[in-house]
């Protein structure tokens, strides 16, 4: 009776994957139930997806209560056949197909690297204008669903959060990464699938928003309380194999190996190494890796395995220009994932003003890379102190300034026809280009009455401007968020001699209004 009741069980799981329709970059997902002796987590499962001349082989999981799990994201449209493999029977040789769509509204695939800048998969281009919560998926008291709805108001499209829980003032009570053992520790040979499956909907719930996850996989702030930040490594990368496999086919995820890596004491720097090549290798989709270090810890970030650049520190960004050099140094996407943060803490990388953090902000997109907002500001209702308002911590209701310039930023990004970068190189520090005919002239704290219309002759590698081309100027106050569009059309006239600049066949002006933060958006007509 239980073999039959198994049969029938399989069928019904399987039945609705054959005449399944999955958009491009969906999820597709099909499950089987095999009963094994021993560690069923030991069990090695694999499907192949072929569609035409394509071919995509992924690794399934154990996903508790006798049933294994194999997840796929097309990224092709067309019909989609697969085959399954392993050494248990009842896991091996299963057939089944798919339909896959076209791609849903908003729906641009997952993002990459595209030389120093991002992209989605359907060549959209992505600016990571991004915060850091690090505990809001384990957050108490309803804060997960507090933090949802503030990014949704807030217009950030990417979030740093942690996987493991982290030991701060809140009691956490689970559920947690591993079962445990009859004595009360963790059996690091059995995942807890319930823990995995709470992470993964929260993940979905971003995905919905538009955000990316920026999945911190290892941190120093357990401090030894449950033992997560001193596993062994045959752990750990059995850790990373199964993240890998059961959420390397959600299209907004990011792997950050580690947040302060170098704080991880009892992980060997060389370990690094060998988790970053695990995840790449485990991960069949390319998903962004990279992996975070303490202050102005450096990691080898020309790594073949590292997409991108997440560092800590904030001095290349507190004057312009600065963090245009570290670009020029690793020529991959740079993201200044720390910057210290909005706050009112003592601990010196707390206490930034909000428009502070947004000047920072601005000064790593004018040099063509990017930094991430947080805020820790610690307030009850009374202005006194209150811990759980550490959006940075536990996530829930933003109380700053800077995030309410989000959405004036990301919609002044996503309007260029290309990503910012110096468009003279370091010759000119507050002078951005955004391909052809398009600047971004950021004034930063500096108060002028006046601009003088003058621009690069130079524009990296793209066209360059010409005598007699006409130029628009809207004047845009990045924190009071107003747009002004001034009312004289300008014509480029003979470039100077020996300084590589244009200037009006006039020499006119822009009027400004003696205010800092003001950025000039110059486009040619």
């Amino acid at each position: 009776m239980k073999k039959v009741l198994s049969v029938i069980i399989m069928v019904v799981l399987t039945m609705p994957a054959i005449a399944q329709e999955i958009e491009k970059w969906g999820r597709f997902e099909v499950a089987y139930e095999a009963n094994v002796k021993g560690n069923p987590f030991d069990v090695v499962l694999t499907a192949t997806f072929t569609n035409g001349g394509q071919s995509t082989t992924v690794t399934g999981f154990y996903d508790g209560d006798g049933r294994y799990l194999v997840r796929f994201m097309p990224d092709k449209e067309g019909r989609w056949t697969f085959t399954t493999r392993s050494k248990v029977g009842a896991l091996n040789g299963k057939k089944g197909s798919f339909t896959c769509t076209a791609p849903s509204e908003g729906n641009h695939g997952p993002v990459s690297a595209a030389g120093p800048d991002f992209k989605y998969a359907d060549g959209t281009w992505y600016y990571p204008v991004g915060t850091t919560s690090y505990s809001w998926m384990h957050a108490p008291k309803g804060y997960p669903e507090r933090t949802l709805k503030s990014l949704e108001e807030s217009g950030f499209n990417k979030i740093r959060c942690l996987f493991f829980p982290q030991n701060i003032s809140y009691d956490y009570e689970g559920p947690y990464p591993f079962e445990r053992k009859a004595d009360g520790s963790w059996n690091f040979e059995r995942f807890n699938p319930d823990y995995f499956r709470e992470v993964e909907s929260y993940t979905d719930r971003l995905r919905d928003l538009g955000i990316e996850c920026d999945l911190i996989l290892f941190h120093p702030y357990d401090g030894g309380k449950w033992g997560f930040d001193r596993m062994p490594l045959e752990v750990n990368l059995r850790y990373l194999r199964y993240i890998a496999a059961r959420m390397g086919s959600f299209r907004n995820v990011w792997w950050s190996l580690a947040n302060e890596w170098d704080g991880l004491k009892r992980i060997p720097a060389e370990d690094w190494e060998k988790f970053g090549e695990c995840v790449a290798d485990s991960d069949p989709y390319g998903h962004l890796l990279s992996v975070h270090g303490y202050t102005a810890t450096y990691y080898p970030y020309w790594k073949p395995w590292v997409t991108h650049c997440s560092i800590q520190d904030q001095a290349p960004v507190e004057g312009p220009g600065r963090a245009g050099t570290v670009r020029n140094i690793y020529k991959k996407p740079v993201v200044f994932d720390e910057v210290c943060y909005e706050g009112n803490l003592v601990a010196r990388w707390g206490n930034l003003s909000g428009e502070e953090e947004l000047y920072r902000m601005w000064n790593a997109l004018i040099a063509g890379t990017y930094a991430t907002h947080a805020e820790c500001l610690n307030l009850d209702g009374n202005g006194k102190s209150e811990q759980s308002t550490n959006y940075l911590a536990f996530g829930g209701d933003f109380h700053g300034e800077c995030w309410k310039r989000i959405k004036l930023m990301r919609s002044i990004l996503e309007g260029l026809p290309h990503p910012l970068y110096l468009a003279d190189k370091s010759w000119d520090t507050s002078f951005a280009g955004a391909g052809d005919g398009c600047y971004l002239l950021y004034f930063g704290k500096e108060m002028k009455d006046e601009w003088v219309f003058d621009i690069p002759t130079k524009n990296l590698d793209f066209a360059r401007p010409q005598k007699g081309e006409k130029f628009q100027v809207d004047i845009i106050d990045t924190w009071d968020m107003t747009i002004t569009t001034w009312p004289v059309t300008f014509e480029l006239g003979e470039p100077t001699p020996g300084n590589y600049r244009f200037m009006d066949v006039q020499h006119r002006s822009v009027r400004l209004p003696l205010k800092p933060y003001i950025l000039l958006r110059i486009r040619k007509i």
